[in-house]
């Protein structure tokens, strides 16, 4: 899905796909729950890079984002060979943070897990939460939560 702003288009729901492979695995046989928090932040990563935001240009800018909390619900596990679709999109935008909403699915469809990334945007060299500048804000399109 995409929207439109400044005559440029921005993805608004940003796809992610990933194969569950040996690495991924703990001792009860399935993908690691810190895998996952792995998936979503390289799923969120190369959602702004499509946005126009990778990471070289954050650090040329000398801000970028942090993570403050994470929540996930996890509903079935994942197994090495899976393919999984990491789901990602911005669901709020606040002057100085922001929330990013996951949902991670086989290539099945079967709904493995969703969560939810709440950032916030710091001066990398003070580690403080700054506003956010609109050359970002502008790169992403919120989508509200009944969306």
């Amino acid at each position: 899905m995409a929207g439109n702003r400044i005559g440029k288009v921005v993805l608004a729901r940003f796809e992610y796909a990933h194969r569950v492979v040996a690495e991924d695995i703990d001792e009860l046989g399935h993908a690691g729950n810190f895998h996952y928090i792995r998936w979503l932040q390289h799923a969120a990563v190369a959602h702004s890079a499509a946005n126009g935001w990778p990471p070289r240009r954050y650090e040329a800018l000398g801000a970028g984002w942090v993570v403050r909390s994470h929540q996930i619900t996890y509903f079935k596990p994942a197994f090495e060979g899976d393919e999984v679709v990491i789901t990602t999109w911005v669901a709020d935008m606040r002057p100085a943070t922001s929330l990013r909403r996951y949902e991670v699915r086989r290539r099945d469809g079967e709904l493995l897990a969703r969560a939810a990334t709440d950032w916030a945007f710091v001066k990398y060299g003070k580690q403080r939460p700054v506003r956010i500048p609109s050359p970002v804000a502008d790169c992403f399109e919120v989508v509200a939560d009944d969306d």
